[in-house]
């Protein structure tokens, strides 16, 4: 089951505060970009969360969810979607600890030249 546009559209809306949110529609599902780097999965209207250390400090009780059936890339779910404050929290949190985005020109580069 796809995520709901209503559902994005809610998380949006909780993440409002925060500068420079963005998302990726991929597969029916959304990639939650903050400040440039990927920091959150909309999937199956779960919103789950890169297990960073911030991440499962803040969310000590959280399960870890796969974005698939049977995917093996496990993330924290977030329940309480509804608590704005937290999840601003959370984001500020966790940016530090989350991976630099990948430099895809700098790649291609690198492989025409070999």
């Amino acid at each position: 089951m796809p995520t709901s546009k209503e559902y994005l559209s809610f998380l949006l809306d909780q993440l409002s505060s925060l500068d420079e949110i963005s998302y990726r529609m991929m597969m029916g599902e959304y990639l939650i970009y903050y400040r440039g780097k990927v920091a959150a999965y909309i999937c199956d209207d779960r919103f789950l969360v890169r297990p960073v250390p911030a991440a499962i400090k803040m969310l000590p009780d959280a399960e870890y969810d796969a974005i698939s059936e049977g995917g093996r890339k496990k993330l924290l779910r977030v329940d309480d979607v509804d608590n704005r404050e937290l999840l601003t929290d959370l984001f500020i949190a966790m940016y530090d600890e989350l991976p630099e985005p990948k430099n895809k020109k700098k790649k291609k580069e690198n492989k025409n030249s070999q």
